[in-house]
């Protein structure tokens, strides 16, 4: 375990100081990574340091140690403080234990009783991560939640999120037995309510009953995974040489008209097209719920199947929602390799399908539509995009020629990335400009903070924060620091205003903390400066 870290804040750095050199802290187990001033100073190198401990004291001018540690406990609170006090007050203990502090420290303290007083908030701290990182600890708590992961897992898989290559190790983890099966069906299960229908039991138990009442059925004949999607209730069956689809079909009917007996609510059944990859299941799952979409049509109460429905070949040839929200993140996001891959992946399944000429058209034709709405949302130029508008006309004209408009389709999607790639840069740095200019506008208003500027440029706080210092090289409070600061020297040159004007004019509320900040700047108070300026003159 390495060292904790620690802040030390006084304002007499005396006392600091010799805190700082008395303690064995490495003995103890910490490092002192930094000291303050003041509250208003350590709030700014928590931001910086990031200490796992704050040890303040209780009276400081500018920012006293419970304000300081109420705001720590807004934005860090998980930091452990201890609270040096004078003050043998009730009031101040009640404060403290109100605010979650670690201790709550009488002076004077010596060495023995700090040491002791650490040693404990380290057996702590390693406690909390031993706790968190002990194996029987997440082994029953992974196993009381397994029931959920196996829930989650499920509705990732038929989705189509799942990680294919985790899959075989997770079904077998979950316990789920539907692997090596020779088919697989989805089936969606949506249970009926009407204004007028009497039930036998409360509406929230119903669900719980379908979903017991076709485990029942479907135990002893099929292999099966069932699970709660959305509002449904979704069945993955698996096809073994000993039982058929027709047998599924059958039982379904049987599950629809027991469900009415038994329990007296209709239950619809949407039955998606059979897939012979369980990676595939996620099709068969996206047509059952195709499937219950026609409940409007030909009726509620039985099952479903989207081969009545729509009839269609072994070969389908569609490009749906889950390739397009594919392919759109691979052009945003992607590599060109990655790119690559996606495009001949979509197009290797025009060399299995056994469709019409012009439903391999309109499935090209779906992908270019695609990067086409893409270039209009990001409003690419697509003379750069396509070379020309001749070449527009091209590629569109390709969709006759299946090589020659993927090998152009990877091409135009290149530039795309490379494009938005460029443009995601240009566009972080454009809120950096306009954040800088909004410091220069509004520097002289106290409260302005990083969450008021990032109201302002509707980002989060944190994600800011990260940006702003990777292209300024320094933290936003130090930026605005230095902002304010420039143009109080400008103001100390340029007029003959006081030193509380001055300081109000740049965002100070508190005269004595601008003269803290500016001395800690520029090594003399704000009149010494003056007057070192006015003798040079």
């Amino acid at each position: 375990m390495g060292l904790y870290r620690i802040l030390l804040v006084d304002d007499e750095e005396e006392v600091r100081k010799g805190i700082i050199r008395k303690m064995e802290w490495e003995k103890l187990g910490f490092e002192v990574v930094g000291d303050a001033e003041n509250g208003e100073e350590a709030l700014e190198k928590v931001e910086q340091l990031q200490p796992n401990v704050v040890i303040t004291d209780i009276r400081m001018p500018y920012m006293d140690g419970l304000a300081l540690t109420k705001r720590i406990r807004e934005k860090y609170p998980s930091i452990r403080i201890l609270i040096f006090s004078g003050y043998d007050d009730f009031e101040y203990a009640q404060q403290a234990i109100k605010l979650h502090v670690t201790e709550y420290i009488l002076k004077p303290v010596n060495v023995e009783e700090l040491s002791e007083i650490l040693t404990k908030v380290r057996e702590n701290l390693e406690e909390e991560i031993k706790q968190r990182r002990d194996i029987d600890s997440l082994r029953e708590s992974y196993l009381g939640n397994l029931p959920i992961l196996r829930e989650l897992f499920l509705n990732d898989l038929v989705r189509g999120v799942a990680d294919t290559e985790s899959m075989v190790p997770k079904l077998e983890e979950y316990g789920i037995d539907i692997l090596d099966a020779c088919r697989w069906v989805a089936a969606v299960i949506h249970v009926e309510r009407t204004e007028a229908q009497t039930l036998t039991l409360p509406w929230e138990l119903i669900p719980i009953s379908v979903r017991g009442l076709v485990e029942d059925s479907l135990r002893g004949y099929y292999r099966y995974a069932i699970f709660n999607s959305t509002d449904e209730i979704t069945v993955i069956a698996a096809i073994d040489e000993n039982n058929t689809q027709t047998g599924l079909s059958n039982l379904l009917h049987d599950i629809c008209k027991e469900c009415r007996r038994v329990l007296e609510v209709a239950i619809t059944i949407g039955v998606g097209y059979s897939c012979e990859m369980l990676s595939e299941i996620s099709h068969s799952y996206q047509s059952a719920m195709d499937a219950l979409g026609y409940r409007a049509i030909v009726g509620t109460g039985k099952p479903i199947y989207i081969n009545d429905v729509e009839p269609v070949g072994k070969g389908k040839l569609q490009f749906g929602d889950k390739d397009e929200e594919e392919l759109v993140a691979v052009i945003k996001f992607g590599t060109p390799e990655k790119i690559d891959n996606m495009i001949r992946k979509l197009f290797a399944r025009m060399e299995d399908a056994k469709v019409h000429t012009r439903q391999y058209q309109v499935y090209m034709l779906s992908i270019a539509n695609c990067m086409i709405r893409l270039m209009q949302q990001y409003d690419l130029d697509m003379d750069e995009m396509f070379d020309s508008t001749a070449q527009y006309t091209e590629v569109l004209e390709g969709i006759c020629h299946r090589e020659e408009f993927v090998d152009r389709l990877a091409t135009i999607a290149y530039r795309m990335n490379e494009v938005m790639n460029r443009e995601r840069d240009n566009t972080t740095r454009k809120v950096i400009q306009e954040a800088k200019e909004y410091i220069r506008e509004h520097f002289s208003e106290p409260e302005l903070s990083v969450e008021t500027l990032c109201r302002h440029l509707h980002m989060s706080p944190a994600y800011f924060s990260t940006v702003f210092k990777k292209e300024t090289g320094q933290a936003y409070v130090n930026y605005l620091t230095e902002v304010r600061l420039k143009k109080a020297v400008e103001l100390l040159n340029e007029t003959d205003d006081k030193t509380y004007m001055i300081a109000q004019k740049v965002g100070y509320q508190e005269q004595n903390y601008f003269s803290y900040v500016f001395k800690k700047r520029y090594g003399v108070s704000p009149t010494k400066y003056r007057g070192t300026q006015s003798e040079v003159q």
